[in-house]
């Protein structure tokens, strides 16, 4: 998958974590249908390791015997999402990996049985606009370390020379 669209969220009980998707075919299905939107999965507790619930669509399955350890999101059978805060051993399709949480940390997300996991397409960068401040007053300094107030001047008004301004040598002509 393409870096910018490898990662989704997990919200559970208030908190949020973001996975890095697989390089599977279900993984990439999984990301073309949260296009439309986030989806809610109502998750229980099976075996002491792991929340399992139906996903509302089927995705393929390439199934490889796999032991899976905390943070592991596998698909089972085409149709439940897994999400492992231990280890098991079977056969999985797999999806992602949660980012960076540990089995304790995972388990206290996703505490409560059941519990309604809600996934969506993480955000897609960081920085969310990118934008020009207008009112920025740049800091002006002369060569000798002496603050230059503007007042109501613009730059270009200064005398020749060279200051600088906003941590930059810059020459005003």
């Amino acid at each position: 998958m393409a870096n910018a669209q490898n990662k989704i969220e997990i919200s559970a009980n208030g908190h949020t974590m973001t996975a890095t998707l697989a390089d599977t075919e279900a993984a990439r299905q999984l990301w073309t249908k949260l296009e439309s939107g986030s989806i809610t999965v109502r998750m229980n507790d099976y075996g002491g390791f792991e929340k399992v619930g139906d996903l509302p669509w089927s995705l393929p399955t390439s199934n490889t015997s796999i032991t899976t350890s905390a943070g592991d999101i596998m698909l089972y059978q085409g149709r439940s999402i897994v999400i492992f805060y231990g280890s098991n051993s079977w056969s999985y399709t797999p999806l992602g990996k949660i980012d960076g949480a540990g089995a304790s940390e995972i388990r206290n997300y996703l505490s409560g049985s059941p519990v309604s996991v809600t996934i969506s397409r993480a955000s897609q960068a960081g920085i969310d606009h990118v934008g020009v401040s207008t009112t920025h007053e740049p800091e002006i300094y002369t060569l000798q370390g002496r603050k230059v107030d503007l007042g109501t001047r613009k730059i270009s008004d200064l005398p020749t020379g060279v200051y600088i301004v906003d941590g930059k040598k810059q020459f005003i002509k």
